[in-house]
């Protein structure tokens, strides 16, 4: 890949990202009342989304072969007492990474 691919690439990125931000406040306005639907679906879709990652992340665990998915456990214990105790999501997600890469190294 050369350096204008690369800028091209970037330049495409950046203006998705921007349109998909700017894009429901062209639509709905800044001083038009969010409708019920999109305030339960901006409080329910984070818990939903977090939930199946989990699942699509603990898939292909054998729990039959070594080492019986207790890395994996291990850190999704550590995420969840690490988030309940300080209530920092990248804390959260940095410290269970950490945790399991380092598992995954020891067991």
């Amino acid at each position: 890949m050369d350096i204008s691919h690369s800028v091209l690439l970037i330049a495409i990125i950046s203006l998705v990202t921007m349109a998909i931000r700017f894009l429901p406040v062209l639509i709905f306005g800044r001083k038009q009342k969010t409708s019920e639907l999109i305030t339960y679906l901006g409080e329910a879709l984070p818990y939903a989304i977090i939930g199946m990652l989990v699942v699509y992340c603990m898939k292909d665990i054998s729990f039959l072969d070594k080492p019986y998915g207790i890395p994996e456990l291990i850190a999704v214990g550590a995420v969840v007492l690490l988030h309940l105790w300080k209530r920092k999501t990248l804390l959260s997600i940095i410290g269970g990474t950490v945790i399991y890469m380092v598992l995954i190294h020891l067991i």
